[in-house]
């Protein structure tokens, strides 16, 4: 979808047009499930927080002030409910098992599947696994993953550089 034809989908949506926020659903859904999946490694939790984040949208569509930012919006929306379901789905076994220790948000972000490449960034750290995802199987802008991971963009781009430095070093073994 082009990205001019996703703002008017957003104004649209924004001024109470249940057809263009149902368009937008259909849009986003499939690849925002995928980015929560690789998040947190869980089909459930990735659906659960994309659900979630659906119905807080339909709620608070009209608060987002820039259209252009709608795609950044629902990823970055999507990114901090996984670590809400994972931080909860962690104090819940740790409840059930008698531990206290200190909530993480699982290492294993991004699964993927064991071709060559695509094993090789899964061995990345996570955060560089996010800006490789984000930015060569999403196609996300720089601009835009900066707004998802909350970072500056010099952040996002020494995190792809290291990346791709790793990732090259991970493929010549």
């Amino acid at each position: 979808m082009k990205t001019s034809r996703e703002e008017l989908l957003v104004i649209s949506a924004q001024a109470g047009n249940e057809a263009a926020l149902a368009e937008l659903y259909r849009k986003f859904y499939q690849p925002l499930v995928k980015f929560a999946y690789k998040l947190c490694g869980h089909h459930d939790w990735a659906q659960d927080a994309v659900q979630d984040v659906w119905l807080d949208t339909a709620k608070k569509l009209r608060k987002l002030e820039d259209p252009k930012a709608f795609r950044s919006w629902m990823y970055r929306a999507v990114r901090w409910r996984c670590i809400d379901i994972a931080r909860k789905a962690n104090k819940t076994e740790q409840m059930e098992n008698g531990k206290e220790s200190e909530v993480t948000v699982s290492s294993d972000c991004i699964k993927v599947d064991d071709s060559g490449l695509l094993r090789s960034i899964n061995q990345l750290p996570v955060v560089e696994r996010q800006a490789i995802y984000l930015f060569y199987l999403e196609e996300f802008s720089l601009a835009e993953i900066s707004i998802v991971l909350e970072v500056p963009q010099g952040t996002v781009k020494s995190r792809l550089n290291r990346a791709r430095k790793n990732l090259r070093g991970l493929l010549t073994d």
